[in-house]
C-alpha cells in the first residue's frame, strides 16, 4: 500500500466557485486522484482554505501558515510514499505584498522541510511531486476575491517557471498546473469541477508512472 499525503490551500480542499461549499469526495481532484489509481494506494487529503506557505494571515491567524503545519502533519502521517505539494495562490494575496520570487522563496523552504524529513519510508524523505498553481484569472464580475488578488494574475504568470527552477534545483517531480487547467471565470482563483477531474487525471498519470 502505497501512500500520498495531499497538502494544500482551497483547490485541494474543493471549494466550489459557485457555491462557496465543498466538492464531493469524487469531484475534487484528490478523491479523482484516489479513484483513478485504486487499490495499493491511500490518499490523504490535507487542503485548507487560506493557507499560505510560510506567512501568517494577519486576518485569519498562524493556523493558515504552511510551514507550522507541515512538520507536524508529516510526522503525523509518516511513513509516506509521496506528498504532493501544491500552494502559493494565498501568497499572492494584496495584503502580503509579495513578489513572484518572495512567493517561490515560501515553497522552496516547504520543498526543503519535506526532502530533508524522515517522513519516508525506512526514515527517508518521501518522493514530491511540486505543483504550480493556475493563473489566477480576472474574475467575471467584481468579487471580494478580485481586490484579494488584485495585480495577481500578472504574478501568477512567474510562478510556473520559478517552481519549475525549484523542483530541478531539488529533483522532484513537477506540474505547471496552469498547462492543465483554467482557474474559474466566477472568482478567478477557484477550480471548477470539470478542472478537478482534469487535474487528477494529470496527477494520477504522474503518479502512476513514477510508481
Amino acid at each position: 500500500m502505497k501512500t500520498i499525503l495531499c497538502f494544500g490551500d482551497s483547490n485541494t480542499w474543493g471549494y466550489n466557485p459557485s457555491t462557496g461549499e465543498r466538492f464531493d469526495h469524487d469531484h475534487r481532484w484528490p478523491g479523482v486522484l484516489r479513484n483513478e489509481l485504486g487499490e495499493g494506494y491511500r490518499v490523504i487529503e490535507e487542503g485548507l482554505n487560506g493557507r499560505t506557505t510560510v506567512w501568517d494571515d494577519p486576518f485569519h491567524g498562524g493556523y493558515k501558515n504552511g510551514k507550522d503545519y507541515l512538520i507536524p502533519c508529516l510526522a503525523s502521517h509518516k511513513p509516506l510514499d509521496m506528498v504532493i505539494l501544491f500552494l502559493g495562490t494565498n501568497d499572492l494575496k494584496m495584503r502580503f505584498s509579495l513578489t513572484p520570487s518572495e512567493v517561490t522563496h515560501g515553497i522552496r523552504v516547504l520543498t526543503d522541510i519535506i526532502l530533508k524529513s524522515d517522513a519516508g519510508l525506512d526514515g527517508k524523505p518521501p518522493e514530491l511531486l511540486l505543483i504550480a498553481p493556475p493563473l489566477v484569472k480576472t474574475a467575471r464580475n467584481f468579487t471580494r476575491f478580485s481586490e484579494e488578488f488584485e495585480k495577481g494574475e500578472e504574478k501568477s504568470v512567474k510562478l510556473g517557471e520559478y517552481y519549475r527552477e525549484v523542483a530541478e534545483e531539488y529533483g522532484c517531480n513537477f506540474l505547471d498546473a496552469s498547462q492543465v487547467v483554467k482557474s474559474s471565470e466566477i472568482d478567478g482563483i477557484h477550480l471548477e469541477e470539470e478542472e478537478h477531474i482534469k487535474l487528477g487525471y494529470e496527477i494520477a498519470g504522474i503518479v502512476k508512472n513514477w510508481g
